[in-house]
């Protein structure tokens, strides 16, 4: 299977290629020339295999370059070895009206585990199959998670280093002390003056520096994201949607060939993309529920088909989807009209004006697939108070946000699909949010000592991940103007 990009100007590439390379050299991002189709003896495979049996089958049809041991081999370093908490690796848990796939049981407690600890195993396999000599330099905007859950994954990963920018004040405590206290050889972590947006961009800016990657590049270095812009991000995430809709057989919640929903909190895209790439391929899904937080550009673009970044930006309790840029929107769009130079187009204006308008034909194929809503913090906070009275099942403030809009969509259409919730985080990594809406009191209390009221009060335990953070050492203490990114990244591979 060959990989293009979204806009057209750059050769078509192999799965491994790709993820090395990470962005297009015009800017784009690496989609599937096709996709694969399933049936439903594929999917009713699936039900006695575990989460490792599953991914091989899923990204065998996708990363066609790569040998089925090869696959083998990247998917049980990335899921075994003890790094999950639970033998799912990614459970489904019944709570009545809904079902939530629980996709934080990782060593971050966030669901950019499900990728992250995959893509490092897949770029290293990448590095030796081309026969790359130059040393790979990972460029990461966080909103949070994918800083942790990247640098988790590549540390001290031959051949490779990885850089993670955050936005300075934008993430909560915990995600800050995870990020900050990482160990590695080859890991930096540094704060951006601003908010994710900037970081998001300054990377961006960084790529399309041809000046810059040729300094580089005469350093031996060469540029990759681990992002969700890199293909080798977004492809393992559609496995747990098969898995999940496998589970639901296993249970007898549904019976194959039955379409089921998904509700998806999501900031930058990628995690619903991934759900749509699942139905594209013939997973059984009716309706993906989009939920965003106040910063609710994605819920205008979806209902409207004008995209407009020009906006207030608003701190929320979910600050993973503290975005107004949504990198994965590009791809939907390409594979929604299979015209990359119109996508080039609104990726221009996008870039020059803030903003862009789909036509009335693309807007009518997305919502076909695509329903969304936000909610606010209040909302929020009201969400995870109802579902741990009536269920006792503590929610993270993200997962909080899909659960109220999987709501809202059953309220206004009265759609009884089964629904599926998309849980992101763990509760613990925004304990002092989740304790406040859960209405504790916590005065005094530091961000362990709320680890340890939440846990009063929860069933799953303290993930050993964040429990260790309170003897580690802060490591990382840069910080930057988004002007001066690069100068980072030089200071960076130069030390």
């Amino acid at each position: 299977m060959k990989y293009s990009s979204t806009r057209g100007n750059s050769a078509q590439v192999t799965s491994a290629e790709a993820i090395i390379k990470g962005l297009a050299l015009d800017s784009g991002l690496f989609v599937p020339d096709e996709l694969p189709q399933i049936d439903m003896s594929f999917i009713e495979s699936l039900v006695p295999l575990s989460y490792e049996e599953r991914a091989q089958k899923v990204l065998g049809l996708f990363l066609t370059d790569y040998s089925a041991e090869e696959i083998k081999t990247c998917v049980e370093n990335a899921y075994g070895h003890g790094k999950f908490d639970c033998e799912g690796r990614a459970p489904v848990t019944d709570l009545g009206t809904m079902q939530v796939l629980e996709l934080w049981h990782g060593p971050t407690s966030a669901f950019k585990d499900m990728a992250l600890q995959l893509l490092p195993q897949l770029m290293s396999t990448a590095l030796k199959k081309t026969g790359e000599q130059d040393k790979v330099l990972i460029l990461v905007a966080t909103s949070g998670d994918t800083g942790k859950a990247a640098l988790e994954g590549f540390k001290d990963v031959d051949q490779i280093s990885i850089m993670v920018f955050y936005p300075e004040g934008g993430v909560s405590k915990i995600q800050q002390l995870q990020m900050l206290t990482q160990e590695g050889a080859n890991v930096n972590v540094t704060a951006v003056k601003g908010n994710f947006d900037d970081a998001q961009s300054g990377v961006k800016v960084i790529f399309a520096d041809q000046d810059f990657n040729s300094q580089l590049k005469s350093k031996g270095v060469k540029l990759s994201s681990a992002n969700s812009i890199n293909w080798g991000r977004l492809v393992p995430q559609i496995v747990y949607y098969f898995s999940a809709y496998a589970d639901l057989c296993k249970t007898g919640r549904i019976k194959a060939g039955e379409e089921i929903n998904f509700t998806v909190p999501t900031g930058n895209f990628g995690n619903i993309l991934a759900g749509f790439y699942a139905k594209q391929m013939g997973l059984p899904v009716h309706k993906l529920i989009c939920a965003s937080n106040a910063n609710n550009v994605l819920t205008d673009f979806l209902q409207t088909g004008r995209y407009d970044r020009n906006r207030e930006f608003y701190k929320t309790i979910t600050p993973s989807m503290d975005i107004l840029i949504s990198s994965n929107l590009e791809r939907l769009l390409y594979h929604v009209t299979g015209d990359k130079a119109q996508v080039a187009d609104w990726m221009a204006q996008l870039a020059q004006k803030g903003s862009y308008e789909v036509d009335v034909k693309t807007r009518g194929i997305i919502k076909e697939t695509f329903w969304a809503d936000f909610v606010d913090d209040e909302a929020t906070k009201k969400c995870i108070r109802q579902v741990y009275s009536q269920h006792k099942y503590v929610l993270d403030t993200h997962s909080a946000v899909a659960y109220q809009v999987a709501e809202n969509y059953r309220h206004e259409t009265k759609d009884n699909h089964v629904m599926v919730v998309v849980s992101t985080a763990s509760p613990y990594k925004f304990n002092g949010s989740v304790l406040e809406a859960l209405q504790v009191e916590t005065e005094g209390l530091d961000e362990f000592g709320l680890l340890d009221k939440l846990r009063e009060m929860n069933d799953q335990p303290i993930p050993a991940g964040l429990a260790a953070l309170k003897t580690k050492e802060v490591r990382h203490k840069g910080v930057c103007g988004k002007e001066a990114m690069a100068e980072s990244v030089l200071n960076f591979i130069e030390t």
